[in-house]
């Protein structure tokens, strides 16, 4: 069974996901595609075509600053379909293998583009965390040590779902809530 979390930065999909591996009876194993994708920054492949791109000022060191390569891909859509079109290949590979490798589990993928790629349609259960823009900006604001104009940014680039897409659709605002959607999925 493949679970998807989708949600906008700071809806807590990771949160729900781990409340789910403590819950469950059966193995869960989690992939947050986020991390995926800042772990194929390392790729020196990807290095190269993201400074042919964007300038090597997005690197320090041998390693991608993401805050720089950030600030460059949040304030435009086709910076970002560009930076979507280095990385997604390298993705694609890391999540068909993982699924390959954990096919007798429950899988949870947590990303906030999930509807955007083969993934979703895989998905056996959707579930959309919606919480109010001011929460999520607190915790985004708070966890990534983020300015508000920052977070302003990130989160113009985000997707708007269609919550007909979804099986859930949840807000997981406080712990009791978080709980409550667990025994439901």
């Amino acid at each position: 069974m493949i679970i998807g979390l989708c949600g906008k930065s700071g809806s807590g999909k990771t949160t729900l996901a781990q409340e789910l591996i403590k819950q469950c009876k059966h193995k869960v194993v989690h992939l947050d595609i986020d991390k995926v994708g800042h772990n194929v920054l390392t790729v020196k492949e990807v290095q190269q075509e993201l400074i042919n791109n964007f300038g090597s000022s997005i690197v320090n060191d041998d390693t991608v600053n993401r805050k720089k390569l950030s600030s460059i891909v949040f304030e435009s859509k086709d910076k970002m379909n560009i930076l979507e079109n280095i990385t997604w290949k390298y993705m694609e590979i890391y999540i068909d293998n993982f699924l390959k490798e954990n096919k007798d589990n429950i899988v949870i993928l947590d990303w906030i583009l999930l509807p955007k790629t083969k993934y979703f349609s895989m998905c056996n259960i959707k579930v959309l965390l919606d919480i109010s823009y001011e929460i999520r900006k607190e915790r985004v604001i708070n966890r990534d040590n983020i300015t508000e104009f920052n977070f302003q940014l990130r989160d113009s680039a985000s997707i708007i779902y269609n919550h007909k897409d979804f099986d859930y659709i949840f807000d997981n605002t406080n712990e009791e809530n978080i709980k409550r959607l667990v025994k439901r999925i």
